[in-house]
């Protein structure tokens, strides 16, 4: 082939340190959309940004030209420093180090927008630790229960 071509969409989570403190409500969408705009200069394209405070999901797609692990490691330290300044109860703020990034096939990206966009609604009636367990077992992702939370 002349040309090399993709669309991948992945749905990407990371939560917070258990040291750090939560994003407040009034500062989430400032926050999400620094986060955005981290994607976007990756060459990656971002659709969609939700969470609470103390996680984020993110529904991009990830450009042909960028590893996976670089965009999260990028995102995080930049979106890590910046949150820092934006007020100081954040001047311990941190991102766990850990992530999870699931593929999305394009008959689900719709249905995957809409879960994004209703994480408040969501974190209601499901804790972050009851969705994360879900993710996983729908992927079907080994992992030990041991760290998987752990920071």
């Amino acid at each position: 082939m002349a040309q090399s071509l993709s669309k991948i969409f992945l749905h990407l989570i990371f939560h917070i340190k258990s040291t750090s403190p939560k994003i407040l409500d009034e500062h989430l969408d400032r926050i999400h959309s620094y986060i955005g705009q981290l994607i976007n200069e990756t060459g990656c394209k971002t659709i969609r940004i939700g969470g609470v405070g103390d996680h984020v999901h993110i529904v991009f797609l990830l450009s042909k030209d960028e590893r996976l692990s670089h965009l999260v490691e990028e995102v995080k330290r930049n979106s890590s420093r910046w949150i820092k300044n934006i007020d100081d109860r954040y001047k311990n703020f941190l991102w766990q180090a850990g992530y999870a990034a699931f593929s999305v096939s394009r008959s689900m990206v719709n249905k995957t927008i809409t879960y994004v966009e209703k994480q408040k609604e969501h974190h209601m009636r499901l804790s972050f630790r009851d969705e994360y367990i879900a993710f996983l077992k729908l992927y079907d992702i080994d992992y030990d229960e041991r760290y998987v939370f752990a920071d």
